[in-house]
């Protein structure tokens, strides 16, 4: 990896937010020639700068709806990170048109203006949500990937564009955890959906291990899945209270599925699952056009066995095992 991003210049969108830190982190122990964070969040590119400096990086404030200002902030550089989206369920199933502008248009755009800059290698970041999605979040996030793959296949540019596929990641911006804990620390109750809900998770540094696994082995096409655990979000609820509801009586509420929601998820579907290898700690989805293309470019890719697709799949994470994410990490 340091051989892969010394002297480079590198774009993440949406890079202020808690993964585009967490990533950002990483990318400047590899000495990077300049890394350039492209965000909407005048406010958080504030606390960002104050923590990263200004030696090599750069603070663009913008929007990847706007082509003219992602040419700016794209020229010249050889890796894109694309982690700009509306990610949160509820507000792209109210909101499906604003969604589109910005979950696909302006993953259009980035496709296009990357093409044009000869960018070497765009990796753009999905959710779980887009296997058999339910949710207008998730069915664009599944579009964004087929655009991700069939970009690949056009004309004769050398770009090659891969997407990731995260779960929940634990302790993110908009994540159930910061919410149970605001409740928690104000006496509120906690507002469960369902008894039964199950969630894959993925630890921030699992995240920035996949995003960074993509860089390096990206053939073209491809979409890269960590083997995430699995939890039942009531089991989460009675940790976090035991962590920081000590003394406290504090109430749960079921406030039933939300808009859009799925009582599980799952990380790839049934189609995808013929098209899948393993490696130890991720799957690859090799894409449905080009497929023999790229998968003739992995030597050492295996089947996959005893797979957990869905999140009400196999053994769920113990309270001791869900205790244990809490450790290093800033909620």
């Amino acid at each position: 990896m340091k051989t892969l991003l010394k002297g480079k210049k590198i774009l993440i969108t949406g890079g202020a937010g808690s993964v585009g830190r967490a990533l950002t982190k990483r990318i400047l122990k590899y000495s990077p020639e300049v890394v350039r964070i492209l965000d909407l969040s005048e406010n958080e590119m504030f606390k960002m700068r104050s923590n990263f400096g200004d030696k090599i990086m750069r603070y663009l404030i913008g929007d990847i709806r706007d082509i003219n200002r992602l040419k700016l902030a794209m020229e010249g550089i050889d890796i894109v990170v694309h982690l700009a989206a509306m990610k949160h369920v509820y507000a792209c199933e109210y909101n499906p048109f604003e969604a589109i502008k910005t979950n696909i248009d302006g993953l259009q755009n980035v496709i296009n203006v990357a093409r044009d800059e000869n960018v070497q290698k765009v990796i753009f970041s999905s959710t779980d949500k887009a296997a058999n999605p339910s949710s207008v979040m998730g069915t664009t996030k599944l579009l964004g990937e087929k655009l991700i793959s069939l970009a690949n296949c056009i004309g004769h540019k050398k770009t090659v564009f891969a997407s990731v596929r995260f779960g929940n990641v634990i302790g993110s911006n908009g994540s159930v955890v910061p919410l149970f804990k605001n409740q928690i620390l104000e006496n509120m109750p906690l507002t469960i959906t369902d008894k039964e809900m199950t969630r894959f998770v993925i630890t921030m540094d699992e995240a920035v291990d996949l995003i960074c696994n993509a860089i390096m082995l990206a053939k073209g096409g491809e979409t890269f899945v960590w083997k995430m655990r699995t939890l039942k979000v009531t089991d989460l609820s009675r940790v976090m209270i035991n962590k920081y509801g000590k003394g406290k009586e504090i109430k749960k509420i079921i406030i039933g599925k939300r808009e859009g929601e799925k009582l599980h998820e799952d990380i790839m579907s049934g189609d995808e699952f013929l098209r899948a290898v393993e490696f130890k700690n991720f799957y690859i989805v090799f894409p449905m056009i080009d497929y023999t293309n790229v998968v003739g470019k992995y030597k050492n890719a295996k089947k996959i066995k005893n797979p957990i697709i869905s999140s009400d799949m196999g053994k769920h994470m113990s309270s001791k095992e869900i205790d244990q994410l809490f450790k290093n990490i800033d909620i």
